[in-house]
């Protein structure tokens, strides 16, 4: 009997251990790809506001390569920490206290985790209530994965910043991108006008999109294409001296919206445009706002490649090689 007792003991205490860890990549410390490693890690528990989410799929963005690396230190966890900012998969349990949300258990959920939180590379997540949405009908785990943080940055910059307006005209540089493919869906569900720069093998892809005009970056310079004061918002996701080109581009009173660099104040001034650069923010409103344009047939995501999460390094080095259409998904269980 006494042996049965500690048998039955030793079983009770694996269990309960294994139930209070998870598996998560952990970025070790700041550096190459080298540095995340699959581990057990302790399980979170939510706090006042919070849902633990089962998680079945993590989008996989620029930005987690680059906090990888170190270029945001300051705005983001020191090492070792979790990375991953967009997560899709079930409410498994809430805090004390759900914050009067209308979720509850057992909701399949979609979150864009903020830069300062991340922690989506892992089997179980803690999301504030008020970032969560519930996840589109119309897309699977990986599509709803891929959606949040690029498409809320590509809706806040459309309509929190540039004010899009139906029958106005954008720009997309890197259009066939994670952001930029939102955009150009966004923009032609509001019924605006879209010109796309991207490489031609993704010009049919934006066609079916919604982009009216098609520049190939690689063999024309978009401004010989667009007449000066042709456009009414041009929303930058690449920087440097494709933004600086954008500039004559913009009719009087029309916006840049950059993700990636501020505009030049003085330039802007010069020619009488709104000038922006913005971080984005997570939005559980905003989501379930695109959640309903995807169920609605007005909106795609798409995801180019599925990755097991112990593949998260090469997944990040396929993200940062600048030429995936769509977005990059690993998939947890």
């Amino acid at each position: 009997m006494k042996t049965l007792a500690l048998v039955a003991s030793v079983v009770f205490t694996f269990s309960a251990a294994a139930q209070d860890t998870m598996k998560a990549i952990q970025a070790t410390a700041f550096g190459g790809p080298e540095v995340l490693k699959l581990e057990d890690v302790a399980k979170p528990v939510p706090r006042d506001g919070e849902a633990l989410v089962r998680v079945f799929a993590a989008g996989v963005n620029p930005v987690d390569w680059k906090i990888r690396e170190g270029k945001l230190q300051g705005m983001t966890p020191p090492p070792p920490f979790i990375p991953g900012y967009d997560v899709a998969g079930v409410i498994d349990s809430m805090g004390p206290s759900d914050g009067g949300t209308r979720l509850k258990l057992g909701d399949s959920v979609y979150a864009y985790l903020a830069l300062t939180a991340g922690g989506g590379y892992a089997e179980y997540v803690c999301v504030p209530l008020k970032t969560l949405a519930k996840k589109p009908q119309k897309a699977n785990w990986s599509e709803a994965a891929a959606t949040p943080l690029a498409a809320l940055t590509a809706w806040q910059a459309r309509f929190d910043q540039a004010k899009l307006q139906p029958g106005q005209t954008v720009l997309v540089h890197g259009a066939a991108g994670g952001v930029g493919h939102f955009a150009v869906q966004f923009a032609k569900a509001k019924g605006a006008k879209v010109i796309a720069t991207a490489s031609s093998a993704n010009h049919e892809f934006l066609k079916s999109l919604g982009a009216t005009v098609l520049i190939d970056y690689k063999t024309s310079k978009f401004e010989e294409v667009i007449k000066p004061g042709e456009v009414d918002v041009v929303l930058d996701t690449i920087g440097g001296d494709t933004q600086t080109r954008s500039f004559p581009l913009i009719r009087k009173g029309g916006t840049l919206v950059s993700i990636v660099q501020p505009p030049d104040a003085a330039k802007c001034k010069e020619l009488g445009i709104n000038g922006k650069v913005f971080l984005v923010q997570p939005s559980g409103t905003e989501l379930a706002e695109i959640a309903k344009l995807i169920d609605e047939n007005k909106v795609t995501p798409h995801v180019s490649a599925e990755l097991p999460l112990a593949e998260a390094a090469k997944a990040q080095e396929m993200s940062k090689s600048g030429t995936t259409r769509g977005k990059i998904v690993l998939k947890v269980r």
